[in-house]
């Protein structure tokens, strides 16, 4: 058996950390997660993406527990494939919302991740999915992704670099909604207060860990709150700045196994 790590929960980000560019995990970072949890850890998937797209990765990684998805906003079961608990966005605070930065900015394009395990990612005129191998339905009106209800608002800006766009859209929308970044092109607009943090810590106590035991991996802003709360924060070499400043630790690139590169050494 492997050595027992420091840390009961390995908490790891899928896009930029865990997932390599092509959307695949490397032999490597499934033997050296494998080997934690031989060691006693549990690894937990704590992503911005909405259930219905961590699915078949869960699957893939033959991780039947929960995962944290949507931000926070979403806790799954992939044992039994239903949604333990969820928060959704006031559609008419994230169509407020969505106004607000528009008077600032001039027009923004929209997509919505709809809740639920069967919910669609919806994406209105002008808005080009940052990810292309995430499936998206257009619709032909923005009113169209109101319809159902929504875990958060993705947005882009045809001019406005993210963390410009970041920037005006926390000013603006104030307690509306959380404003975060959590990838190229990915600026989000999800429940007041929801993080993925909170998320982590409902998932922890679930399963009876607290944030000491936990090892938290990332590489954008969204990951902020979760190395908050992690007892050990380690961000990817290919980390936005903003993450890199309030990391423990700094590893190689989610292209370079940075994962198991910390959990081999932890590891012995």
């Amino acid at each position: 058996m492997a050595a027992p790590l420091a840390y009961a929960l390995i908490a790891t980000d899928l896009d930029g950390t865990l997932l390599r560019c092509d959307d695949t995990v490397s032999d490597r970072s499934r033997r050296a997660l494998a080997a934690a949890s031989e060691g006693g850890a549990r690894h937990l998937v704590v992503t911005g993406r909405p259930a219905p797209r961590v699915r078949p990765l869960l699957e893939e990684l033959g991780c039947d527990g929960l995962a944290v998805c949507g931000q926070g906003a979403q806790l799954y079961d992939a044992g039994s494939g239903r949604m333990v608990w969820s928060v959704t966005l006031d559609r008419e605070l994230a169509e407020a919302a969505l106004g607000k930065i528009e008077a600032e900015v001039g027009q923004v394009f929209a997509a919505v991740d709809q809740d639920g395990v069967d919910g669609l990612t919806l994406i209105e005129p002008g808005y080009e999915m940052p990810h292309p191998t995430l499936p998206a339905v257009r619709v032909p009106r923005r009113d169209v992704l109101w319809e159902e209800p929504i875990s958060k608002v993705l947005l882009r800006h045809p001019a406005l670099a993210d963390d410009e766009l970041a920037e005006v859209a926390r000013a603006a929308v104030g307690s509306l909604a959380t404003v975060t970044m959590s990838g190229p092109g990915t600026v989000e607009l999800q429940p007041c207060g929801v993080t993925k943090a909170t998320g982590l810590a409902l998932a922890a106590e679930r399963m009876g860990l607290r944030a000491a035991d936990t090892l938290a991996f990332g590489d954008m802003p969204n990951d902020i709150p979760m190395f908050a709360w992690a007892a050990h924060g380690v961000a990817m070499a290919n980390a936005h700045l903003e993450l890199k400043a309030v990391a423990d630790e700094l590893t190689a690139s989610n292209e370079e196994d940075g994962i198991a590169v910390v959990l081999e050494r932890l590891m012995g």
